[in-house]
């Protein structure tokens, strides 16, 4: 029996907003992502996921949803979705959308009704207290109190994020119910899966503890970890595979402790995937990522679990820049990404080399300041790049400085194709010198061996004989040159 696609699968991440606007409003839309489809599924991409594009007051770019079954008409109408669905489904185009199942926008009609009255029916559909039985959870971005005192009822209400953004309240079936309606109408309308919002938040515990005074200073959103989670998870599973086609979802565990992301995958029957996001804050360091690997190893092969793999999103600045704006770097890291045991996801623009942009103080929109990361992409040279006009929602970031660099992910994704070693083999680490990477991946007679050089000096490097696939940098009798990275066909 075939394995399941979002194994082999990479699946590149759309940012609306940013990828193409196409009515002149300076803003993405999803016109834009299907005008650009072409160059996606050219790439050898084997999904996309599109974060989220539903009805929203925008306090945080869509994800305070006022309506999750329509289309915010900043990006288009759902007779826009539907074709782009269908358009990037003949191109053989998985299509991943996300859903923002922990919170709503204080604008949706559920909330509006909540917090009309104690008595409301959807009273218990959000989180509420009084004042004197609220706890010391802090919230995101803001750094203040997770808790806003709402003075029509004089209780407080939680929210782990904005104050425009409550928390639902998924120990109400009512709220169990109507969500499940939510999966149901995009699973109906023929999405293939779901990327998941702070998942790991959606279960908690009625009694509301503290945060102990160590973790009192962090967002809650970071540390929330709830037993009561994985019964959630292990019914949307059900539903999601009473579908055809084998639907998916992958969920954000925002957790930076593999341990504990690795439960998410429960006994096989919560998520398909889980974000493993420790190595994406992990420094361009071979000791490091080395570490980093053999934990996805330690934690997630015990129990069958499927790692993903990420480098760059939309929350945090661009894995290049991050790398000191190297683009040797950036060359290395995209054979990283590319052959390691697992999923893995692209951000738009990663192809290009992309940094992030500089944001002056007076252009700043974003209250997580992840501004720069989400800057709309130049698609070409010359202004307005692609777009209809030069001046939009963002400035732009700098210019492609590689023309090659997009050449180079085609080559990858390729290869990564018709491999069953990297696309699904096994992983093995090698010796190699200090300040290198190497390992073996292995499917059946399929070998593939890579070695990343993390160091600016060239070093040599003592891997099994074959013919080479893809290098960056130099690879010379044996030498692998500064910041190189190599993949290998051997016998």
């Amino acid at each position: 029996m075939p394995e399941p696609w979002w194994k082999s699968a990479v699946v590149y991440q759309i940012y609306p907003r940013s990828l193409l606007d196409t009515d002149g409003d300076g803003v993405g839309d999803l016109e834009g992502i299907r005008r650009r489809l072409d160059h996606i599924a050219g790439l050898g991409v084997h999904a996309v996921w599109l974060s989220p594009f539903f009805r929203s007051p925008m306090a945080d770019f869509g994800y305070d949803v006022a309506d999750y079954c329509d289309v915010d008409p900043l990006f288009g109408t759902l007779a826009d979705f539907d074709r782009l669905l269908a358009e990037a489904h003949d191109r053989g185009l998985k299509v991943l959308i996300d859903w923002v199942p922990n919170h709503t926008s204080d604008q949706h009609p559920w909330f509006v009704e909540s917090r009309s009255s104690r008595d409301s029916p959807k009273r218990d559909w959000y989180v509420w207290r009084d004042p004197d039985q609220t706890n010391n959870w802090q919230a995101a971005f803001t750094g203040e109190s997770a808790w806003t005192y709402d003075e029509r009822t004089g209780q407080s209400y939680l929210h782990l994020f904005l104050p425009e953004q409550p928390d639902l309240n998924w120990g109400n079936p009512k709220v169990v119910e109507a969500m499940h309606a939510v999966v149901r109408f995009w699973l109906d309308r023929g999405v293939d899966g779901f990327r998941i919002d702070v998942v790991h938040a959606l279960g908690k515990d009625p009694s509301l503890p503290d945060d102990p005074p160590d973790l009192a200073t962090i967002p809650h959103s970071s540390t929330h970890d709830d037993p009561r989670t994985h019964p959630i998870l292990r019914d949307l599973r059900r539903l999601i595979d009473s579908y055809p086609g084998e639907r998916m979802m992958v969920g954000e565990v925002f957790l930076l402790d593999t341990t504990k992301v690795a439960r998410y995958y429960g006994d096989g029957d919560e998520l398909h995937l889980a974000f493993n996001f420790p190595p994406l804050f992990t420094k361009w360091d071979a000791a490091k990522w080395r570490r980093q690997i053999e934990r996805a190893q330690q934690h997630f092969d015990p129990i069958g679990a499927w790692p993903t793999w990420v480098l760059s999103n939309h929350d945090n600045p661009r894995h290049r820049t991050r790398y000191d704006g190297r683009l040797d770097r950036a060359r290395a890291a995209a054979v990283l990404l590319l052959t390691l045991k697992g999923t893995a996801f692209l951000y738009a623009g990663e192809e290009l080399g992309l940094l992030d942009a500089e944001i002056p103080p007076e252009r700043v929109v974003d209250p997580g300041g992840r501004d720069g990361c989400r800057a709309p992409i130049p698609w070409s040279p010359e202004p307005p790049h692609g777009w209809v006009r030069e001046d939009n929602w963002l400035p732009w970031p700098p210019l492609p400085d590689d023309p090659t660099m997009p050449d180079l992910y085609r080559a990858l994704l390729r290869l990564r194709r018709v491999s069953p070693a990297l696309s699904l083999g096994d992983i093995a680490l090698l010796d190699s010198p200090e300040g290198t990477l190497a390992y073996e991946r292995r499917h059946g007679d399929d070998r593939r061996v890579v070695a990343i050089n993390f160091t600016d000096e060239a070093v040599p490097v003592d891997l099994p004989d074959g013919t080479v696939d893809v290098v960056t940098g130099r690879y010379e009798a044996g030498v692998l040159g500064p910041s190189g990275a190599v993949v290998l066909t051997t016998l």
